[in-house]
């Protein structure tokens, strides 16, 4: 077929069945942007039919992409052969693969790895040459100037976008890897855990724990005293502010707020997935990825691997894979951290926003346009947002009834409230939200924090950015047994006090930059979380202490000061429990309640189980502070209700 033989855009765009045949009416011009006029025009001339170009032209002219993306997108084009039938017509050597030694790591390399396009090739024994990426939209104006600069074929060669970023990441993983882990200590050391205590903190903190058991061996009995007030009154904030999150807390029905697909152009969304040692769960993630309702020319899915993670990379080769998904093979170096994995790939993040998946999660298809009109409507300092996690196995054991009840305190009850008044949320290590950019800007996760999402949602905060919630869930297993929970848990309280340590090293320049309440709230969910879980069991020494003084001797040694302060812990032991059921109760839907029975009256087992994990927690920061425990995934066991989903195509 010749392209000369529809002379304008409507003759093309009735020959191909996109307009009726016969006379056309004013305003039933077709309405396919001319640029996807010219790219039809190169499609059909290499051989494809008109039925399926007109599908295409009309859902690249919805979703804001083109005709090529789309074709690639739908698998109806391989891109090998594609990419070689643009080599013929521009009569240019193919290059299925490139050789990662003879590729050269120029500085700017990475952005090739956002929008691959050129590469400097360099051969032992032959003059280099230059590989490039054709493209439908560019084709003839590159042929023209081939025809007039013929010695031009001689240096070039044409190849695909996945061999060039294939190359492209084997050439630079080196030099990539030491940025990665350097980045955020060479640009903003305040921010970084790579040192655990700086100096000054050291000093300060010695100090401070010297003069404590100084007055501890001296003056027992005030020292016992100071200690009981501090932590009745950390116990008291928390509770405080989980009781002003459940008063807030406004019944709704999920799905009257969040409708069906928005329909219209779509950005470039950026899925990062991070995964070690998970084979088993590869099939399941594959799956619910692929029911993402985003149209798949518009989805830039990364599986970041470790590259000695030979079973998980096994299992991925074993799957087919669609164009959307690239997947990315960190080199083996310290620390193997989760946050080092993912900072490793965010300077190929093509999309404007990215979000963040666990390897087992299973996402509800619609959550990543709930987020995406979130943010176009939403102000521009809100720069995260936080999917809820739902806990599905709450039948298994009763830890993880209890983690249930957690999740969902925490994540559609007190998150949503701070995030509704403007207040630092620690976020959740998965369903995190971001517009790319300015997640680049601030240094992205910090490699050695073993809870990068606590240290990033503060970091945010600290820099004036804002969090935000949205209501479309992720749902995942909680472990069931002891070991396996302990291990989690000790690494989320290393964590925390990772962050806790890397905010407070200049806690007045702190104050200045959060303001004097965020402030106050940020020591009362990470600080006031970590000692209260630290002494949680001596508030029942204390209120056995004091019982027994109260009732075990006479009346007159119980003055008022001794029954306000039992009152208090009273309050704090008791009331922290109640809340911690209710805040859960009141986040969960009629079957989750019922999935959980009655395991709540174990809490206060589970709250001394969180003792446990940060006493561990302590132990571990000191003699192994980078060390990923890493939790052991499975296929899901509980099926989720059938969801409808819209149309991504």
């Amino acid at each position: 077929m010749r392209l000369a033989e529809y002379p304008d855009d409507i003759a093309f765009a009735t020959a191909i069945g996109i307009l009726p045949t016969g006379p056309v009416r004013p305003g039933d011009e077709p309405q396919i942007p001319p640029r996807l006029m010219a790219e039809a025009r190169l499609f059909r001339r290499l051989g494809l039919s008109k039925s399926l170009i007109s599908g295409m032209l009309v859902r690249a002219s919805r979703h804001g992409t083109t005709l090529e993306a789309e074709l690639l997108a739908s698998g109806v084009l391989k891109e090998d052969t594609y990419y070689e039938a643009l080599a013929e017509i521009l009569h240019l050597p193919f290059l299925s693969r490139l050789d990662p030694a003879q590729v050269e790591d120029l500085p700017g390399a990475d952005s090739q790895l956002v929008e691959p396009s050129i590469v400097r090739i360099h051969h032992p024994a032959r003059p280099p040459i230059t590989a490039i990426v054709p493209s439908a939209d560019r084709i003839e104006s590159l042929n023209e100037r081939l025809d007039l600069s013929p010695m031009l074929r001689t240096m070039l060669a044409a190849t695909t976008p996945s061999a060039l970023r294939t190359a492209l990441w084997q050439a630079g993983r080196t030099r990539r890897l030491r940025e990665t882990v350097d980045r955020l200590f060479a640009t903003l050391p305040e921010a970084s855990a790579r040192i655990t205590l700086w100096g000054r903190q050291g000093f300060y903190m010695g100090t401070i724990l010297t003069t404590l058991l100084a007055l501890a061996i001296t003056e027992p009995v005030i020292a016992s005293l100071l200690l009981h007030i501090v932590l009745s009154l950390l116990f008291l904030a928390s509770f405080l502010i989980r009781f002003l999150a459940l008063l807030a807390k406004r019944r709704q029905q999920q799905d009257q707020a969040l409708g069906i697909p928005s329909t219209g152009p779509r950005p470039v969304y950026s899925v990062f997935v991070a995964l070690y040692r998970e084979a088993a769960v590869v099939p399941q993630l594959v799956e619910t990825l692929n029911r993402l309702a985003w149209p798949a020319a518009c989805l830039d899915i990364k599986l970041i691997c470790e590259a000695d993670d030979e079973a998980t990379l096994s299992a991925l080769a074993a799957i087919r894979l669609g164009r959307q998904y690239e997947i990315v093979a960190v080199p083996p170096g310290h620390p193997r951290t989760k946050p080092k994995a993912l900072s490793y790939a965010l300077g190929a993040a093509r999309g404007a926003y990215l979000v963040i998946y666990d390897a087992e999660d299973r996402i509800d298809p619609l959550q990543l346009d709930e987020a995406w009109r979130t943010f176009e409507a939403g102000p521009s300092d809100i720069v995260c947002l936080q999917a809820p996690l739902v806990i599905t196995n709450a039948r298994e054991s009763w830890l993880s009834a209890l983690f249930a009840f957690e999740y969902a305190g925490l994540f559609r009850v007190l998150l949503p409230r701070l995030a509704a008044a403007r207040l630092p949320m620690p976020l959740g290590g998965t369903s995190n939200h971001f517009r790319t950019r300015v997640l680049q800007e601030v240094g992205g996760w910090d490699p050695y924090n073993v809870t990068e999402d606590a240290d990033l949602g503060m970091r945010l905060y600290r820099l004036g950015y804002r969090c935000g919630t949205i209501e479309r869930p992720t749902y995942e297993e909680a472990p069931t047994t002891t070991s396996a929970w302990l291990g989690q848990r000790t690494r989320w309280f290393k964590g925390w006090l990772q962050t806790w340590l890397v905010l407070m090293r200049r806690p007045s320049q702190l104050m200045r930059d959060m303001g004097l309440w965020p402030c106050i709230v940020f020591q009362v969910l990470i600080g006031g979380l970590i000692l209260s879980s630290l002494a949680h069991p001596l508030l029942f020494v204390y209120v056995g202490v004091i019982a027994w003084q109260l009732f075990g001797q006479s009346a007159h040694v119980a003055g008022p000061f001794e029954i306000t302060l039992i009152a208090v812990d009273i309050v704090n032991i008791f009331g922290s429990y109640a809340i911690f059921v209710a805040l859960g109760r009141a986040g969960m839907t009629p079957g989750e309640r019922d999935a959980a029975g009655r395991c709540w009256a174990l809490t206060p087992f589970y709250w001394l189980l969180m003792s446990l994990a940060a006493w561990r927690a302590v132990r571990e920061l000191r003699s192994n502070p980078f060390f990923w425990n890493k939790t052991a995934h499975r296929p899901a066991q509980t099926p989720l209700r059938a969801e409808p989903v819209a149309d991504a195509g």
